[in-house]
């Protein structure tokens, strides 16, 4: 029976479906030195988002027929090289579209309200009412979402009874879609009109899809909201306009250099920031893990 290592946890429902189906499984997260030791023993490699799949570690996988990602990018795998040396590639993007979409939205609420700053305030024993009376509704606002794919779409559809203003859509592949209510337009038009900006985009080769040249389009104190990947937003880019006024606050999930993102763009005081969550709910985990479940099942031999 083909052997399963997954190195980033997994669902335990998931995991007891797989052995009971007769698959070898292992649980174990490597150092990438001790992963290019044991992956010669595996069929199959299930990640998340820790653990990076180099070329050395293909290379040592001599008996891997299938990488699977557990979740929607496939940025963290050498992706098109493993396709060279005949390894299948396969991630699982619907299964927690939700979960990040009601992230951003939770985020876009936070900064309007300033909430973790009032709550560490109640904490302290202080009532500082004053302090957060220059809060700001949602309603009536623009919100403008850079990528309308599976994500894009669920924060979109959420978005669509919040009583906004308008909601405006970029995608560099997409030019229609089926909500009435989100209108496509040019990512310059996006810019100028939009008091919230959400991105749901991958990495990409070459400048990151926000820049100087991008915030300078933008209104004076418009809201970012990043839980696409770390590296879609400069982030040197974002600190200066967060100084400077023109960004009023920010949502970040993802960053360069995880897990060590800079402290500079973590510490900001009109900076909320998790730890890439996204996808980190009970609900997406579950179906993440029946999603790579299933993939296993058809793609894996079982002699």
């Amino acid at each position: 029976m083909p052997r399963i290592l997954i190195t980033d946890g997994m669902a335990a429902d998931a995991v007891k479906r797989l052995r009971d189906s007769g698959f070898q499984v292992d649980e174990q997260h490597y150092a990438e030195p001790d992963l290019i030791k044991a992956i010669p023993n595996y069929d199959c490699v299930v990640v998340r988002s820790a653990t990076k799949i180099t070329e050395p570690v293909i290379d040592a996988g001599k008996n891997l027929k299938l990488i699977v990602r557990g979740g929607v990018g496939i940025d963290n795998i050498k992706a098109a090289y493993a396709k060279e040396k005949g390894i299948k590639v396969m991630n699982t993007p619907r299964a927690s579209s939700a979960s990040v979409a009601e992230l951003a939205l939770s985020f876009i609420f936070a900064l309007a309200r300033r909430l973790p700053e009032a709550n560490a305030t109640m904490k302290a024993g202080k009532w500082e009412k004053k302090a957060f009376a220059e809060g700001f509704e949602v309603q009536g606002k623009t919100l403008g979402i850079i990528g309308i794919g599976r994500i894009g779409t669920e924060l979109a559809m959420m978005a669509g009874s919040l009583g906004l203003r308008s909601i405006l859509a970029y995608d560099k592949f997409v030019d229609f879609t089926p909500f009435r209510w989100v209108t496509m337009c040019s990512k310059d038009e996006l810019l100028a009109k939009s008091d919230f900006i959400s991105l749901h985009i991958p990495v990409a080769g070459g400048e990151p899809e926000i820049g100087r040249k991008e915030f300078a389009k933008m209104k004076d104190g418009v809201v970012i909201v990043n839980c696409a990947r770390g590296g879609v937003v400069d982030e040197e880019a974002l600190i200066e306009a967060l100084n400077s006024g023109k960004v009023r606050a920010a949502g970040i999930d993802v960053y360069v250099g995880e897990p060590n993102p800079r402290r500079d763009l973590i510490d900001h005081p009109r900076v909320y920031c998790t730890p890439h969550i996204g996808a980190a709910t009970i609900e997406a985990q579950d179906r993440v893990g029946m999603e790579v479940v299933s993939i296993l099942l058809r793609e894996l031999p079982k002699a």
